[in-house]
């Protein structure tokens, strides 16, 4: 269509048709012409009333409507008429200030004062491991991709190794071995890349109490005063410390000594845990044993999270690195949700589209309701597109979209309408309980009659941090 001279080849002007035909927005268009008199461009005063109405902008809208000018509009002509054509329109609702993910919140912009029990963590399980749990690659590269990911609890499994030299493994099994002291070498060179704030390490302890004197020398040799090994005040804490204040059994005293506000204890009970517990002590539930307590006593689940942590973990029986969905988990307000970091899908998206927010530094606030150790909450009872990869290969292929939305969240608000094409002009209605828990994902296949449809990509975010009006996901990159 655009080799009008049909000379097989595109001249300049022609190679810019070819780009808009390819790049047009039928969605954007349509808005454009809603707000535009002449169909042409939007004067200053149409797009104020695009931001106005559409994007529900306060009073900020005519000076916001003069800044989106400057900033997108390619035409200097229009430019000086104080008018935005429908090239600088579409690149303004494809930039990351057009994005459905508020801007406000991509960078670091929540109480980071609060004790950690108040955050949710992005924990990650056996993280050494970069297959499955009984044969599987042990090595220091899946340290090292979790915590660009924003993981702030790596999980370390300590066994004695040969000439006294502690190793880590999945004990028991067929995984490969990697030295203890290379896994804390490389965690003092990548905690603090992607983020500033607290890394905790879970270490599941198999040594004899010589190699145990061993490890506690190489944290204390290697990570040096990165390593939080004194109370902040010297006083027994009442409660943990904030993120951002730098972190029953034969066991090594020297090893022990470092142990200062997560020490790892049996749970038995909430009754127990309430007159008893410390702020310090930390328990570790399976996933079927946190689910069992959240169904059965889900307020006592979430008022025990107010006051200290709580690991929850896959189940033995996921033996592929499979993982749980960790929105039941969130849902009582249990911090650490490790997760099989090494296993895309479903439940890795969602982890990576709660952990997003807030400069992707690997810790999110909890709701209020959620922070009050009297709360009454129960999450049984809340209320006490753009280009896509082609798929198919074939020669003349091409894709059929089909765009599911979903909502993860309490389960009174995890619902799935469906809907085919992307440009589909419906409103999708949904009845939202718990927003500040709900995530909302955008799943995007390639619909076959005959077959399963093809996975294209997926994009998860939290609902309180979506941006109200016209919005796009242009900017924001498919997870596939």
């Amino acid at each position: 269509m655009a080799d009008k001279s049909e000379s097989g080849s595109l001249e300049i002007e022609q190679f810019v048709f070819f780009y808009k035909m390819l790049t047009q927005r039928d969605e954007v268009w349509k808005v454009f012409q809603d707000y535009s008199e002449d169909g042409e461009k939007l004067m200053l005063e149409e797009l104020q009333s695009f931001l106005s109405v559409e994007q529900h902008e306060g009073e900020q809208s005519a000076q916001h409507a003069q800044e989106l000018i400057e900033r997108y509009e390619p035409s200097e002509t229009a430019k000086k008429q104080g008018a935005m054509s429908l090239d600088g329109f579409q690149m303004y609702l494809c930039s990351q200030e057009g994005s459905i993910f508020k801007p406000e919140h991509q960078d670091l912009y929540q109480d980071m004062s609060q004790p950690l029990s108040h955050y949710f963590i992005s924990s990650s399980h056996n993280t050494y491991l970069l297959e499955d749990q009984l044969r599987g690659q042990s090595s220091l590269e899946a340290y090292i991709q979790a915590l660009k990911r924003g993981c702030r609890c790596v999980e370390v499994d300590c066994w004695d190794g040969y000439d006294g030299d502690p190793v880590v493994y999945h004990g028991h099994t067929l995984t490969s071995k990697i030295l203890f002291k290379d896994v804390i070498s490389t965690l003092k060179e990548y905690a603090f890349r992607a983020s500033e704030f607290p890394v905790i390490l879970s270490i599941e302890n198999h040594c004899s109490v010589e190699q145990q004197t061993v490890m506690a020398q190489y944290l204390r040799q290697i990570l040096g005063d990165m390593l939080q090994t004194t109370l902040l005040d010297g006083q027994v804490p009442q409660q943990l410390p904030s993120p951002q204040s730098k972190a029953k059994s034969k066991m090594s005293r020297e090893l022990s000594d470092l142990v200062v506000y997560c020490k790892s204890v049996h749970f038995d009970g909430f009754e127990h845990a309430r007159s008893h517990a410390k702020c310090y002590e930390i328990s570790s539930f399976s996933e079927s044993k946190a689910k069992k307590l959240a169904k059965e006593a889900g307020t006592d689940f979430v008022q025990y999270n107010t006051r200290q942590l709580s690991r929850t973990y896959p189940g033995g029986l996921r033996t592929d690195s499979s993982n749980y969905n960790p929105q039941d988990m969130w849902s009582v307000g249990c911090q650490i949700v490790a997760l099989n970091f090494q296993t895309a899908g479903l439940e890795m998206d969602l982890n990576d589209g709660l952990f997003r927010q807030n400069g992707c530094c690997g810790y999110v606030i909890k709701p209020d309701f959620m922070r009050d150790g009297n709360t009454q909450f129960s999450p049984d009872k809340p209320e006490d597109g753009q280009q896509l990869p082609k798929v198919n290969q074939k020669e003349g292929s091409i894709v059929d979209p089909l765009v599911r939305v979903e909502i993860y969240g309490v389960p009174q608000d995890q619902l799935i309408p469906v809907g085919f094409n992307p440009v589909w002009n419906e409103t999708l209605d949904f009845t939202i309980h718990t927003p500040e828990l709900a995530l909302v994902c955008f799943v995007v296949e390639d619909h076959d009659k005959a077959s399963r449809n093809d996975f294209i990509g997926q994009y998860t975010l939290p609902f309180m941090c979506i941006q109200p009006g016209e919005q796009s996901m242009e900017s924001s990159s498919l997870t596939s």
